[in-house]
């Protein structure tokens, strides 16, 4: 895919990479990245579109991993709960997310045609604006749904 956001120059050094920042970030937190959390994270990050729970344990069944439900959303609680992925609630499912490590709201785009999801900053925005209004928050949900690039271009 090609725009802002959907596009990545060289895939593999981008997993690579994320799986170090990965590796860094539990080690910091004091948690650790097993390698069936490890590998949950690596099929989140071979695409870009969000995967629900059981299209992961689906993929760790057949590569003899897990067959359970609890398997995989035991994997995905802790990537979420550590920066490494994000659920995006419209879908009920999970992407790898695009800036571990930093301290973000991020803004999600949704493509319905072929169902890419692109992270975004756009959400921390919000800060400033609540606290003017005396509002303290603490969890902030930005989905947009749309067609991504590649997409226009096939329907025009």
């Amino acid at each position: 895919m090609n725009g802002a956001g959907f596009a990545c120059g060289d895939h593999a050094a981008c997993i690579r990479g994320a799986l170090d920042v990965a590796e860094a970030r539990c080690a910091a937190d004091g948690a650790r990245l097993t390698p069936l959390r490890r590998r949950v994270l690596e099929i989140l990050l071979e695409g870009h579109a969000a995967m629900g729970a059981y299209d992961v344990l689906a993929r760790l069944d057949a590569e003899g991993l897990g067959s359970k439900p609890p398997v995989a959303y035991r994997a995905l609680g802790f990537l979420v709960d550590h920066g490494l992925a994000h659920r995006i609630e419209r879908l009920s499912a999970y992407v790898a997310c695009a800036r571990p490590g930093a301290d973000h709201a991020p803004a999600f785009l949704i493509c319905r045609g072929c169902g890419a999801v692109a992270e975004m900053q756009g959400a921390d925005g919000l800060d400033r604006p609540a606290a003017e209004a005396g509002f303290a928050i603490e969890r902030v949900v930005v989905e947009a749904e749309g067609l991504c690039p590649a997409c226009q271009e096939h329907s025009a």
